[in-house]
């Protein structure tokens, strides 16, 4: 070896790679890990980790200033980061609601959306008081079309019932839930049965037909899916918890909407 080489250090002869050190060989412990959503809570903490779902390409701690005192109930970004979600994903979730066994509440475990049930609710709500009107046309238009009005009070009725139920239901299982030791999600239990309600669209449509006894069936398999998928989620939630006294009543409350639905737009 030539002598000048021979007196460099050997620090400069090993480039830029580093020396491995004792301390350098000790596991680190992944990025992830602990990691919480901010998702979970509402309104959604600012910084950490977590954040739920973000789409190709945002930035790891998105460009939305979040407020975690109680102006944040009153701030519009604190809600921005629950509509933050890819159409592939609200319909992969649509699919789920009406495939109970697919895993629904695992797969909004740490990203729930509103968007989804804002958007059901919604649809439903005009589709009860448009197809209700019909439905009830088609079903006198035989007997005496000249009695026939248009109903303006289903729409203040679906909204108010669609709505209310979408809000009110799942705060008040979540308070039982938490009272009997269960630690449910409220984020999460409006995301669920925001999502529940999906079935309603496509049967809203199939009770057009002016046949009674086939309405029944329709609105029977409709409500007796939706408390389905409402019964299997809520186990997945309790995660082994002796909870079955709510849980069928969560259901039956969810087949009582159903009725309603049949008894009030499509009679």
């Amino acid at each position: 070896m030539d002598e000048g080489y021979a007196n460099l250090p050997t620090s400069h002869l090993l480039g830029s790679v580093p020396a491995v050190t004792q301390d350098d060989r000790k596991p680190g412990i992944p990025a992830a890990q602990g990691a919480t959503s901010r998702l979970q809570e509402f309104p959604p903490a600012p910084g950490g980790n977590g954040g739920g779902y973000r789409p190709p390409g945002a930035p790891a701690d998105g460009d939305i200033e979040n407020q975690a005192n109680w102006k944040g109930y009153f701030n519009v970004a604190s809600y921005a980061p629950y509509f933050n979600v890819d159409t592939d994903v609200v319909v992969d979730r649509l699919i789920s609601s009406v495939y109970p066994m697919d895993g629904f509440y695992r797969k909004i475990d740490v990203n729930p959306d509103m968007y989804g049930p804002l958007w059901i609710t919604t649809t439903l709500v005009f589709m009860l008081a448009a197809f209700g009107n019909f439905a009830t046309y088609l079903m006198q238009k035989k007997k005496n079309p000249d009695m026939w009005n248009f109903d303006v009070g289903y729409f203040s009725w679906a909204a108010s019932v669609m709505y209310g139920y979408a809000i009110v239901v799942p705060a008040v299982f979540f308070f039982l839930f938490q009272y009997f030791g269960s630690r449910p999600n409220l984020v999460r239990f409006w995301c669920m049965w925001g999502y529940s309600l999906f079935v309603f669209i496509p049967a809203s449509v199939l009770l057009l037909i002016p046949v009674e006894f086939l309405r029944w069936v329709i609105i029977a398999l409709s409500g007796g899916a939706s408390s389905w998928f409402i019964v299997l989620n809520l186990k997945d939630c309790t995660q082994g918890a002796d909870m079955m006294v709510l849980i069928a009543s969560a259901a039956v409350l969810q087949f009582a909407l159903a009725l309603f639905i049949k008894v009030f737009f499509f009679a």
